[in-house]
């Protein structure tokens, strides 16, 4: 179960950062690095949309085993969480840096 809760929010990861990716590639890019991100927005598109059928609403019982939905609700979570912590402790580097 770990590590396909482990497998999901890789995969996840992985397609989200390839979308993002391609978009910022196609939209910036031009000839040949345009052409790249358009295949980079697509292997993203198509590997999440595939991973999140395959996982969330297939009956693939090998691949429910995870809770799909709540994985995904936790590396949220998660997600938001370091986030939060990361931001918190530049801005004490930060005001530690400064006052000195």
């Amino acid at each position: 179960m770990e590590f396909m809760a482990f497998l999901t929010v890789a995969i996840l990861a992985f397609a989200l950062v390839m979308l993002l990716a391609g978009i910022f590639t196609a939209y910036f890019g031009t000839g040949k690095s345009r052409t790249i991100g358009f295949v980079l927005l697509a292997v993203g598109l198509i590997v999440g949309v595939l991973w999140v059928y395959l996982a969330g609403l297939s009956d693939i019982e090998a691949l429910k085993v995870c809770g799909f939905t709540d994985v995904v609700l936790q590396a949220i979570l998660d997600f938001l969480a370091i986030m939060i912590g990361a931001i918190v402790a530049v801005a004490v580097f930060l005001v530690a840096v400064m006052k000195s």
